[in-house]
């Protein structure tokens, strides 16, 4: 353990750090009790307030409900990492034709919230199936946030890449799609699949405009007196459903992460010998291989 930037704790610190750990754990622990108790107080987990989930066209509604979120998910994600890689080689280009309107873009619809430009897509430009308002929206927003992910990452390489690029002959498109990018979307994988987190969670924003997505089903489900009203028990199950996909994408996340570690090859696309592009980079400064 590293004492630069604090005292490395010693056996008194330590049995009070343990103590203050389980205390935590304790409170919270009650805290959930509490709440549960409180739920059960409320008749929330009887029989008939759990009803629903036993008959087929709600689970058929739910699941439909599920892949209308997962497709504008899907939809969203990509096209946000699309126009997020676009705009960060346009934010780093030297022209200024395409550097300043690029950052003019990107800080717009950042500083925007995404429910403004959800409901003036939707309201505003008519554009009919809410789907495409809500994809859209999360497009532009995410996209922009991840346009200065990439960019932050981009910078963050070495000198020694892209001189190495350069010195092969390569031009600074060719160096910036081929050597920087791939690099920088490794890099910054982890800080990638947190703002695609975000924007999975974002789709819930579409049942302001009535798209059946998960939170406007569980809403009309939990309104349903037939059932009891249970919309404690349907909000329950839709943040398990959030919960579990979260831990879908973070689960990849690490997977990509370890595969990466484990089979570190040459970018593909780069005709060149692995040998050549150490040698070239090297002889800029960079001292190390371009990886993808």
């Amino acid at each position: 353990m590293s004492s630069v930037l604090f005292d490395v704790p010693g056996p008194r610190a330590r049995a009070r750090n343990r103590i203050l750990a389980v205390l935590g754990v304790l409170v919270l622990a009650a805290l959930i009790g509490f709440v549960i108790y409180r739920f059960i107080d409320a008749g929330q987990f009887d029989g008939k307030m759990w009803s629903w989930i036993q008959y087929t066209v709600v689970q058929e509604d739910l699941l439909s409900a599920l892949l209308n979120t997962l497709k504008a998910f899907a939809a969203g994600a990509v096209l946000a990492i699309v126009f997020g890689a676009v705009f960060a080689v346009g934010r780093l280009s030297d022209r200024a034709i395409f550097r300043v309107p690029s950052t003019i873009i990107v800080e717009f619809f950042r500083a925007i919230p995404l429910v403004v430009m959800i409901f003036a897509f939707h309201y505003g430009l008519s554009l009919g199936a809410p789907f495409y308002s809500v994809v859209l929206g999360l497009t532009l927003y995410n996209g922009s946030v991840l346009a200065e992910i990439f960019r932050a990452g981009i910078l963050s390489l070495p000198r020694g890449q892209g001189e190495a690029a350069y010195a092969l002959g390569m031009r600074k498109t060719q160096a910036m799609n081929l050597v920087l990018l791939p690099q920088a979307l490794r890099a910054m994988l982890p800080t990638i699949i947190s703002q695609l987190v975000v924007l999975l969670k974002d789709t819930a924003l579409g049942f302001l405009i009535t798209y059946e997505e998960l939170l406007r089903y569980a809403r009309y489900l939990g309104g349903i007196a037939e059932f009891g009203r249970p919309l404690v028990p349907i909000t329950l199950v839709i943040g398990a459903i959030y919960i579990a996909m979260c831990l879908l994408l973070t689960a990849l996340a690490k997977y990509l992460e370890k595969r990466n570690r484990r089979n570190k090859k040459v970018t593909p696309g780069i005709d060149l010998k692995g040998k050549d592009i150490q040698l070239a980079a090297d002889a800029a400064g960079g001292g190390a291989a371009v990886t993808a």
